[in-house]
């Protein structure tokens, strides 16, 4: 595996050559990254010489249409699913409020699903809200001293009436990176349903859902360098079954079927950007090859090498401290570079100190708020959350340790 190059990284990244910006350490990538050039770029394109319905038979529109398709095939392709399964929506939290109501329509009063309390909201408050319709939820709740989810748990919660487990990849506030094939493999052997909320687990490389086995899996394309849309995988097997959620005359048509929304044709279109992005990232480091599946695999561990260089002296650093709780895993190899703690300062002071010294970040319970309190934690101000991806630079990991032992003081 060679060595990430971070001047070739950086170049294809707009923001770090705006004057606005210059000087800036940006650790706000949980919220939303940094978009590729490329992404720009398709956006730019699709609104000058596409900006019409698309699949009409004259050019603009057909060429508009070409390039939403092509979205599709080329980011199943580095996921290692088929260009049906993937899904382009409004976002993560529209796409699950669609599966939700798509599952309910096939299940009896008394069947059971199960959520985490380690999940972002928009993959636990829907399936909650099942509840109400006499759908029995129960929930798999983390450790409350590691935050970590512990699979003896879940084979407790697991039976024969359990239709569905909604878990996430990773969390956005302990970024332990959960097992998910063998949860997944746990969930089908119960013969249930496993959805996967991948949103803190794709910006640090796109993953490859087959070998996850994953029956759902969403992510937000605005936290891997695309445009502002949600990116959802349903295998073939489990589309078909759903019940279509578009208008009646959609039904035959997979990409249409679970988004019931009107697609944001400019959008769906720029989610290419990311596939350039990754392809440009592989030819770079790697001899050019035909399977998109392994250049994603490529890709991906490239990215999480850099990440776990990087996240070592700052969790280390944080974690030696006794004014700090590390949250989560303080193993590099074992999470993803998103690092929040608590303090025994304020933590919105601690990041209006940051900002003064020229880092992003920012505090609060970051739609984890049963997380947060079940780790004893309160929601309000809730926790600093510092996180990076693999275009960050060791220099500015260096000026956020920096800006942390001046924000952390408190004499």
């Amino acid at each position: 595996m060679p060595d990430l190059d971070l001047d070739f990284v950086r170049s294809q990244f707009p923001a770090f050559s705006e004057a606005s910006l210059d000087g800036w350490a940006f650790f706000e990538n949980a919220g939303g990254s940094y978009a590729s050039r490329q992404t720009i770029q398709r956006l730019h394109d699709f609104y000058v010489k596409t900006k019409v319905q698309p699949y009409a038979p004259y050019p603009a529109a057909s060429e508009g249409g070409h390039q939403m398709d092509l979205a599709h095939a080329r980011l199943a392709g580095l996921m290692n699913v088929a260009e049906d399964e993937l899904h382009i929506g409004p976002s993560t939290s529209q796409n699950t409020y669609v599966l939700a109501h798509a599952f309910r329509a096939g299940w009896s009063e008394g069947d059971e699903i199960i959520v985490t309390n380690q999940d972002h909201e928009a993959n636990s408050g829907v399936w909650r809200r099942l509840e109400s319709t006499g759908i029995v939820v129960r929930e798999w709740t983390v450790d409350p001293e590691t935050g970590e989810l512990n699979v003896g748990d879940l084979e407790d919660l697991l039976s024969a009436r359990t239709k569905l487990v909604a878990f996430p990849h990773c969390s956005n506030i302990v970024a332990h990176i959960n097992p998910v094939s063998e949860i997944c493999s746990l969930v089908h052997d119960a013969g249930a349903v496993a959805v996967v909320d991948g949103v803190s687990a794709a910006p640090h490389g796109l993953p490859d859902v087959e070998a996850l086995g994953a029956d759902i899996y969403l992510f937000s394309a605005y936290k891997t360098y695309g445009p502002h849309q949600g990116i959802m995988v349903v295998r073939r097997a489990m589309g078909d079954a759903l019940p279509n959620q578009s208008h009646w005359f959609n039904d035959g048509q997979p990409h249409k079927r679970l988004v019931p929304a009107g697609p944001d044709h400019a959008q769906v279109a720029a989610c290419n950007g990311i596939a350039d992005y990754v392809e440009a990232l592989h030819d770079h480091h790697f001899d050019s090859i035909a399977d998109g599946a392994e250049r994603g695999r490529r890709v991906h561990d490239l990215m999480r090498n850099h990440e776990i260089e990087l996240l070592g002296p700052l969790v280390q650093m944080l974690d030696d401290r006794s004014d700090v709780r590390v949250l989560g895993p303080t193993d590099p190899h074992t999470r993803v570079p998103t690092v929040a703690f608590a303090t025994e300062r304020d933590a919105g002071d601690v990041v209006r100190s940051l900002s003064e010294s020229k880092v992003m970040a920012s505090s609060g319970h970051f739609y984890a708020r049963r997380l947060v309190e079940a780790l004893g934690q309160p929601a309000n101000p809730g926790v600093v959350r510092l996180s990076f991806v693999h275009y960050t630079s060791a220099s500015e990991v260096a000026q956020a340790m920096d800006a942390l032992t001046g924000a952390l003081h408190t004499s």
